[in-house]
């Protein structure tokens, strides 16, 4: 090991998915705890490309907000965003595990 050189612990990739997206939405949210439909439309294009055109007009948008549970004028948290993650997990688990017996359950109440 290099002199100076710092021991930095080892993360699975499970903690540094979830640090991803933590630090995503913070970055789109400008540090800020929400963030505008226009910030969330700017990260979902730039992060989520396969999903950007579900929101790139109103009436997507609208009904994306809507699954995420914000209210009309209401700012996007953290957990808005994590509905819609735990919506996206589900739909691309469901259409990438080639063993189709096997059903995700996953959806939060």
């Amino acid at each position: 090991m290099t002199p100076g050189a710092l021991l930095l612990p080892q993360y699975s990739d499970l903690e540094l998915a979830i640090n991803t997206l933590v630090t995503e939405f913070h970055k789109a949210a400008d540090d800020g705890p929400t963030m505008n439909t226009t910030q969330f439309q700017t990260m979902i294009s730039n992060q989520l490309p396969g999903f950007a055109k579900t929101v790139e007009n109103e009436d997507g948008l609208g009904q994306v907000l809507q699954q995420m549970g914000v209210q009309s004028g209401q700012n996007i948290s953290f957990e808005n965003f994590w509905a819609l993650i735990n919506k996206q997990a589900v739909q691309l688990f469901g259409t990438t595990h080639k063993e189709k017996s096997i059903k995700c359950g996953c959806m939060l109440q």
